[in-house]
């Protein structure tokens, strides 16, 4: 991220994580709002990613990518990749392939030590809690190493566009960010399968591998974000020792690192300025996670619906940018211990990963007063069907709630099989083989006040 300034706080971090870790303490969130940990247990974390499921994917950056699922963080890892961690290297950026419910397909960013050190984004299929063995797919090898270990960079994220969009650090030599021969030091933007699309700004200008670059002039990208709805990119660039920039993400853009950091002064109409900056100071080092509040199911006042939420790493805090009132800033929380990733989930939590405390913590708002649960009912199969060994069942679902269902998980025989956020409620369950088998299937809503309720059906196989 930031050279001498950032690797201290980083050397910092290591020295104090066993006993932060041990002293797990909840967020300073405004009234109203309520902060809770997930999970705790992770090993220098870098990025997380949601899962369609409800699973939380965390990097961490000695390589092993580990899962939380239904608030445990489970003992096996996903996968572990061989990782140069030096400074800022190491597993650095996960995300989900749009199809991921139907193909399975999980991709990382990881710093790869063959056959020189280099970034490299490869994905993998999943087979249930764990990948494939064997299913590694390289997709983009990234240029060498200098012997310098900052500003890799390692967000990875799908547009709406379905394609892929990568953030690489300049590897701490400026010259990088503005050379169209080189992807370091870029925004890029390939298909899921490693294609370059010809439509990308720099097709024509750039050759080979360097026809991906989407957009030049950023230092050190660590986090971007898509805002559901409208597809707007926010990158959160790193800077040297003057500014943090939050960026807009369009395609052709030059940022102009290492010309500029913050806005350009004087103004250059050959560079995009931020559309916020806030200066490096005795208490902030570096800007990080990033989120933008257009959840499927909105949670939060209607004054936070369409902010986007922002870290920094040694300031400890997150605040808001509100793009529709002039891009005001305003504080939310404070007390995270080095956060390094923000997310917001479909049902309209902010999630955030806090690397000095290996945990993952989750802030919600509470409908005050609220204690009347949802009602439910499974609408399929009906009470004593009879369903046929070896298909697959819908198990559908109505809900209903005075203040809002947030989402409806399904369970047979009390195991979790699926989750749903949006109505019409349903679940693909595929009837075990064994036949004359007894199933109890559940469908248990709850609501923004964390009420909930759960319907019951028996069913038998044949």
């Amino acid at each position: 991220m930031k050279s001498e300034k950032f690797l201290l706080c980083i050397l910092l971090s290591v020295f104090l994580l066993a006993t932060i870790a041990a002293q797990v303490s909840a967020a300073t969130v405004p009234a109203g709002f309520t902060d809770a940990t997930v999970a705790t247990g992770l090993n220098t974390p870098t990025a997380m990613a949601l899962a369609p499921d409800g699973r939380i994917f965390v990097c961490q950056q000695g390589g092993a990518l580990r899962v939380i699922k239904n608030g445990v963080l489970l003992p096996t890892p996903f996968l572990t990749v061989t990782v140069d961690s030096s400074g800022e290297r190491g597993l650095l950026g996960v995300a989900f392939d749009p199809n991921f419910v139907s193909n399975q397909l999980v991709y990382v960013y990881y710093t790869a030590t063959t056959p020189t050190i280099h970034n490299r984004l490869s994905r993998f299929t999943a087979s249930g809690d764990v990948a494939l063995a064997g299913s590694e797919t390289i997709i983009m090898e990234l240029p060498n190493l200098s012997t310098a270990t900052n500003h890799n960079g390692g967000a990875i994220h799908f547009g709406p566009d379905g394609n892929l969009y990568i953030a690489v650090g300049d590897n701490a030599n400026g010259a990088n960010a503005q050379s169209l021969g080189t992807r370091l030091g870029k925004m890029l933007r390939i298909t899921s399968t490693g294609a370059i699309p010809a439509d990308n700004p720099f097709f024509n200008q750039a050759t080979g591998d360097n026809r991906a670059i989407w957009a030049l002039g950023v230092r050190n990208p660590f986090t971007f974000s898509f805002q559901n709805g409208t597809g707007r990119m926010f990158i959160n660039d790193v800077g040297q020792n003057v500014w943090e920039e939050i960026n807009d993400g369009i395609a052709g853009s030059n940022y102009g690192w290492p010309d500029c950091e913050g806005f350009c002064n004087p103004p250059n109409a050959n560079f995009r300025d931020p559309i916020f900056a806030y200066p490096n100071d005795a208490q902030t080092c570096a800007i990080t996670g990033g989120s933008f509040y257009n959840p499927a199911i909105t949670q939060f006042p209607a004054q936070f619906v369409g902010n986007y939420f922002f870290a920094d790493f040694c300031g400890g805090w997150i605040r808001r940018l509100d793009p529709a009132n002039g891009n005001a800033v305003s504080d939310f929380a404070t007390g995270i211990s080095l956060p390094v990733d923000l997310k917001v989930s479909p049902d309209g939590f902010l999630y955030y990963l806090a690397r000095g405390a290996g945990a993952v913590g989750r802030i919600g708002f509470a409908a005050s007063g609220d204690n009347i649960p949802p009602t439910v009912s499974i609408t399929n199969p009906a009470d004593g069907a009879l369903v046929t060994r070896k298909s697959t069942v819908i198990i559908a679902a109505t809900a209903s709630d005075n203040v809002g269902v947030t989402r409806v998980e399904f369970l047979v025989n009390g195991a979790l099989q699926c989750t749903d956020t949006s109505a019409p409620y349903s679940c693909n369950w595929r009837v075990p083989s064994a036949p004359n088998k007894t199933f109890q299937l559940q469908a248990r809503a709850f609501d923004l006040a964390g009420n909930s309720a759960t319907a019951a059906v028996t069913v038998r196989s044949r």
